[in-house]
C-alpha cells in the first residue's frame, strides 16, 4: 500500500527533477529572441509534469497562460514583459508541489485549516523558482498572483496598484480559466456567467482595468479559446 512518506519522497524526488529542468534552462546561452522561444519550449515542459502531478487541474497552467496573454496584447505590454507573464501564468501553481500531500488535492481545500496553509502555495512557488534568473520577473508575478485589489489576499496584503500588473493579469486569467458553473456543459454559457461573476469582483478582489479588458475580450470569444 502507498503511505503518505512514499508520497512525499516521489514528489520530492519529482521536484528535483523539476528544478534540474530549470536549471538547464537557466544555463543556456542564446541570442535574446531564440532563448525566449526555447524557454517557453521547455518550461511547457516542466508544466506536462506539473499535469501529471496534479491532474486534477491538468491543462490549467496552459489555459491560464493563453488568456493572460491575450489580456497582455490587448493591454499593449511589450513582448518583453509578455514573455514573463507567460512563464508565470504556466507556473504559477508550481508551489502547491511543496504543500503536504494530503493538500495537493482539490477535495482537502474545503477544510478551513488546510485552506490558511493552501494560502502559503504562492510564497513556496516563489521560493523554489528564485534561484532561476530567466524566472524572477515570473516568480514576482507567482508570490502575488492571489493578492487582491482591495487589499484583502495573500500572502502580503498588498492592494490596488502595488500589486504589479502582471500578477494582477494572471489573477484574473486564473479565476476566468477556473471558475467553474455546475450543470452548465455549454462553454460559451460557462465564460459568460464566469464573466459576471468577475465584475461582481471587480475594484474588491480584481483590477477593474484588467476586468475591463476581459469583458472587452469576451466578445471575441474565438480569440481567447484555448
Amino acid at each position: 500500500m502507498r503511505t503518505d512518506l512514499d508520497t512525499v519522497d516521489s514528489t520530492q524526488t519529482t521536484v528535483m527533477r523539476l528544478q534540474l529542468m530549470l536549471q538547464k534552462i537557466d544555463r543556456l546561452c542564446l541570442p535574446p529572441a531564440s532563448r525566449r522561444d526555447l524557454e517557453s519550449i521547455l518550461v511547457r515542459q516542466v508544466t506536462k509534469e506539473l499535469d501529471r502531478l496534479l491532474p486534477w487541474q491538468a491543462g490549467h497552467g496552459e489555459a491560464t497562460a493563453a488568456i493572460a496573454l491575450h489580456i497582455g496584447e490587448a493591454m499593449q505590454l511589450h513582448h518583453e514583459a509578455l514573455h514573463p507573464l507567460k512563464l508565470a501564468a504556466l507556473l504559477h501553481d508550481i508551489g502547491l508541489l511543496m504543500l503536504p500531500p494530503c493538500l495537493q488535492t482539490r477535495r482537502e481545500w474545503l477544510e478551513p485549516d488546510s485552506y490558511v496553509a493552501i494560502q502559503n502555495h504562492p510564497r513556496l512557488g516563489t521560493m523554489l523558482l528564485e534561484p532561476f534568473s530567466f524566472l524572477r520577473e515570473a516568480s514576482v508575478m507567482i508570490a502575488h498572483h492571489h493578492e487582491r485589489w482591495d487589499g484583502s489576499g495573500y500572502p502580503y496584503g498588498l492592494r490596488g496598484e502595488f500589486i504589479p500588473l502582471g500578477a494582477r493579469i494572471l489573477a484574473v486569467a486564473d479565476a476566468f480559466e477556473a471558475i467553474q458553473v455546475p450543470h452548465v456543459h455549454d462553454r460559451s454559457l460557462r465564460d459568460r456567467i464566469a464573466l459576471r461573476i468577475l465584475r461582481v469582483a471587480s475594484g474588491t478582489q480584481f483590477d477593474p482595468l484588467v476586468v475591463g479588458v476581459v469583458s472587452e475580450l469576451f466578445g471575441e470569444r474565438d480569440a481567447i479559446r484555448v
